[in-house]
């Protein structure tokens, strides 16, 4: 999958108050997929009931590390990133938002050009 090919989204204003879905988007496939909290949650349980965004808690942080791992595949940097990632990139999404496997790997490059 090269880059821009996979996005992720959400919209609050589709679902009622608490946990909500994010979808993976592959471009050309023309479908959505339900991201899957429970991989991020078997590396650290920060939110049992599952995602949220637009603020710093402990939903942000699960799909902040769900999102690393699934982009990334290294549990690792997923962990050591996600806290990060979270309050550079998910804390601050509105209730509708994309975010595009280019942004992510763009911000993921400063981080892991030392790395290897």
């Amino acid at each position: 999958m090269g880059l821009g090919d996979l996005s992720y989204f959400g919209d609050k204003t589709m679902e009622k108050a608490g946990p909500q879905t994010v979808y993976r988007h592959f471009e050309g496939l023309g479908k959505k997929i339900a991201l899957n909290p429970r991989p991020s949650q078997k590396l650290f349980n920060h939110s049992p009931d599952g995602f949220q965004w637009g603020y710093g808690g402990s939903g942000p942080a699960q799909l902040a590390l769900a999102i690393l791992l699934e982009v990334t595949g290294d549990k690792e940097l997923s962990v050591k990133l996600h806290q990060e990632f979270k309050w550079d990139k998910i804390a601050g999404l509105n209730d509708r938002f994309i975010l595009t496997e280019r942004e992510i790997q763009e911000w993921l490059k400063p981080r892991t050009e030392d790395i290897d």
